[in-house]
């Protein structure tokens, strides 16, 4: 279903619609995407499915409506925001950089383009249609899941429509407003921050960084939004933001080292893999030829191929001349020197062909969904990791033994040949990937089943309060414990001064007993 604008004021709320042609025991579920990269809308898109298949009634706001006749059920219903969030495709790699990379000189812009978009979500009719309560005054929905960037303003609709919020982020971590959402930080000597260029923090001059990073960002995001929401003030400004019940994070333990977290924050990583599908018959007659096996290239959707520098391109065309295996290749253009071994096409079904046996190695810039379709077919990585989270994600499987990591401005033909053939014919490489696919399977429930058991869960015990941390309600000089380090310093200090005076003290009396009993013996 798809919704339509309303003919006249008085017109009902087309977009309740889904929301209410469900059973009776089943949930009315708002969604609202709010990023506009397909790979997160992959992630939601697959917390949404588990949620409609188990008889939910979902209506989903989203930047990627589905196309029409591919509805998947009657209980699901889309919000076209595809107007108001522009997809976010095929960027020039050195722009998508420079945005993206480090949240350093770059917090401000983030944090107003996200409430841009809370601007663009909450100004759209089937929103305000969304936020009216039915005529018995009950919420027309009983729990909303929002993916947040770095705004509070996404918990708005959960505090207008009086239901329990629950955050659904296509990060392989909470994010970089982890405080905010659960209560607690992470700890930068064992927890690598998002977009740092580690896995893990190892070194001194790496936890150095990496405290230096979470300090930046911890400072600089409140900083940016009191000053926002001092200067330009708006609606959802006005209520206090409404803490989530759940977290469900794009993670697993393969891509993320074992951390604290509360019960709140619950893993799903991998939702969105779907079984794989027939491959196109171009694509499977160029695999199935191949005596030597296949390489998949691809850096996503959101970075153009063909913007990377020439040079650059050049040493990726004479290498892949040189090996015996075949090489799909997503690229966008034209390539006059395209070698016989390569096939070029704008989109190539990723998740098809990274499940075929034939295929040896996936070259990868390191997107998180991506990774976990690698993950779970058992191939080894070769990452050009460009921006944001994706250094982190790539040297995680790293330290798993699974890839190995280039810097794609300092690529040479030299180091590129060597590190495919290395990834390729070392056996290592494909051993550890396999038993990496091992443990990211293994589990006690799908990820589908864990976002419709603790959605559930959430709704059954009335937004769940019990699994929120008290640290919520700590001021931040409480949470660090600065009023208590304060008080032991202000202590130690009396107790020090104390000491001080007595043996002065002391040494004083002693000082004037000796020089009296000194001048009688004289």
């Amino acid at each position: 279903m798809r919704w339509s604008p309303p003919s006249s004021r008085l017109s009902a709320a087309v977009v309740l619609a889904a929301a209410l042609t469900c059973t009776t025991d089943a949930a009315r579920i708002l969604a609202v995407e709010t990023m506009s990269g397909i790979s997160h809308w992959n992630f939601m898109s697959g917390v949404l499915r588990a949620l409609v298949d188990n008889g939910h009634a979902v209506t989903a706001f989203t930047p990627f409506p589905s196309a029409d006749g591919h509805r998947p059920r009657d209980n699901y219903t889309e919000v076209d925001l595809s107007r108001e969030l522009l997809a976010a495709r095929d960027g020039q790699v050195a722009d998508v950089m420079r945005r993206w990379r480090t949240p350093v000189g770059n917090v401000f812009r983030w944090v107003r383009h996200s409430r841009d978009t809370c601007d663009k979500i909450y100004g759209h009719p089937a929103m305000r249609d969304s936020l009216r309560s039915h005529r018995d005054g009950r919420p027309p929905f009983d729990v909303v899941i929002v993916e947040p960037f770095l705004s509070d303003c996404v918990s708005y609709v959960a505090v207008q429509l009086g239901v329990p919020l629950v955050l659904a982020t296509a990060l392989p971590a909470v994010g970089l407003m982890e405080r905010a959402h659960t209560g607690h930080a992470a700890n930068p000597a064992a927890e690598s921050h998002l977009v740092a260029g580690h896995g893990i923090p190892k070194t001194f001059a790496q936890r150095l960084s990496n405290s230096a990073l979470f300090a930046y960002s911890t400072i600089a995001l409140e900083y940016v939004d009191r000053v926002l929401k001092y200067t330009e003030p708006r609606e959802y400004d006005t209520v206090p933001p409404v803490m989530p019940s759940l977290v469900f994070v794009n993670g697993h333990y393969v891509s993320e080292p074992p951390n604290p977290v509360l019960p709140s924050v619950i893993h799903v990583g991998g939702i969105h893999l779907r079984p794989a599908k027939t491959l196109p018959e171009d694509i499977l007659e160029f695999i199935e030829q191949s005596s030597h096996g296949v390489i998949y290239f691809t850096f996503g959707s959101t970075v153009k191929m063909s913007s990377i520098p020439e040079h650059i391109k050049n040493a990726f065309v004479n290498v892949l001349a040189q090996i015996p295996q075949r090489v799909l290749w997503k690229y966008e253009d034209e390539l006059e020197n395209k070698p016989k071994n390569v096939m070029m096409k704008k989109w190539l079904p990723q998740r098809d062909i990274l499940t075929h046996p034939k295929v040896k190695l996936f070259i990868s810039h390191g997107g998180i969904s991506g990774l976990y379709e690698a993950v779970d077919a058992g191939i080894p990585v070769l990452g050009f990791p460009l921006f944001g989270d994706q250094h982190r994600n790539i040297d995680n499987l790293v330290n798993a033994g699974m890839a190995i990591s280039m810097d794609l401005f300092s690529v040479s033909e030299e180091t590129f040949l060597k590190h495919v053939s290395e990834l390729i014919n070392d056996k290592k490489y494909t051993i550890n990937a396999k038993n990496t696919s091992n443990i990211f399977k293994d589990r006690p429930m799908t990820p589908a089943q864990s976002v419709v058991y603790w959605t559930e869960y959430v709704l059954r015990h009335k937004g769940a309060p019990h699994l929120k941390s008290h640290a919520v309600n700590l001021t931040w000089y409480q949470y660090y414990l600065l009023d208590i380090i304060s008080f032991a310093i202000i202590l130690i200090s009396v107790v020090l001064f104390a000491i001080y005076k007595i043996v002065k003290c002391v040494y004083k009396c002693t000082s004037m007993c000796y020089n009296n009993v000194k001048a009688k013996i004289e």
